[in-house]
């Protein structure tokens, strides 16, 4: 299993488009994907509804969850989004 603390850092923390891109994600790969905030809600990452739910906004610590065949991957791939604020501050 991978773990991580990871601070969304978009403006509009994890709305939905950010929450869409997470899933969109997540679901490339098998490994099982949570997510937890502050008070301890979890979240699966492969459903939008669950992650909207979550209620983290830009400031907002969660912790990243991910077991499976290809966690590395996934864990990678995850982690790079969210630390990227969900590529929402790109300028274009």
């Amino acid at each position: 299993m991978r773990h991580a603390k990871l601070t969304i850092v978009n403006p509009l923390g994890l709305h939905a488009r950010a929450a869409s891109k997470l899933v969109d994600a997540a679901k490339n790969f098998a490994s099982d994907v949570k997510v937890v905030n502050a008070g301890g809600t979890e979240a699966d990452a492969k459903r939008i509804m669950n992650l909207l739910l979550l209620g983290a906004p830009v400031g907002s610590e969660v912790e990243l969850f991910v077991q499976g065949e290809d966690e590395n991957e996934a864990f990678a791939a995850l982690t790079t989004l969210i630390n990227a604020g969900f590529h929402e501050m790109e300028s274009s």
